[in-house]
């Protein structure tokens, strides 16, 4: 079943031309500089130092998560992190498209969300997104990878070096290379 894909700019002229506004790209780069500046060298405890430089950049903080100075966010007002989300050291969250972790959630170390790809049936290969969804109390180990438009259900673990290509339902262990149901949880 092909992925709920979305276009980000379905008038995209080229392989090579930028699905992004101008507006878009100069946020972009806008937002690169102030989180290398102001917050990439910042000890953990100045948590709510970088949940401000987020929330300036348009994500949707609920109550107290924690991001990791470390974490990379490409798109920041893509991004919802419910209270207590964690997003680990090294996280990558590619947020081209919607990324939304839910409460207590934690995305471990090194791991990557991304929620674009490409549409290579059309000769000019644009860019496509969908949403990523982390449930509730979800546990996503070292270095997983999830695709675009998947959701792992709350409460669900998954396996370090995991790549989910498809959903995962809620109160499960799942592992591996495409990512499987193993038990319940």
């Amino acid at each position: 079943m092909p992925l709920p894909l979305e276009a980000v700019d379905p008038a995209q002229e080229g392989a090579f031309a930028s699905p992004w506004q101008p507006r878009q790209r100069v946020l972009m780069l806008l937002w690169g500089f102030c989180w290398t500046l102001f917050c990439v060298w910042t000890p953990k405890p100045a948590n709510r130092w970088r949940l401000f430089w987020l929330r300036t950049f348009g994500a949707k903080i609920h109550g107290l998560p924690f991001v990791h100075q470390r974490a990379r966010i490409a798109i920041p007002w893509n991004l919802t992190l419910h209270d207590r989300a964690c997003l680990g050291d090294r996280a990558n969250a590619y947020t081209l498209g919607p990324v939304e972790i839910g409460a207590r959630a934690t995305v471990a170390q090194e791991s990557y969300l991304s929620t674009g790809s490409h549409d290579f049936t059309k000769p000019s290969i644009p860019l496509t997104t969908a949403k990523i969804t982390i449930g509730e109390d979800a546990f996503l180990g070292a270095r997983t990878f999830v695709m675009p438009g998947v959701t792992i259900g709350a409460r669900s673990v998954i396996g370090a070096c995991s790549v989910a290509t498809k959903d995962v339902p809620a109160d499960v262990f799942a592992a591996g290379n495409p990512c499987r149901v193993l038990r319940p949880r």
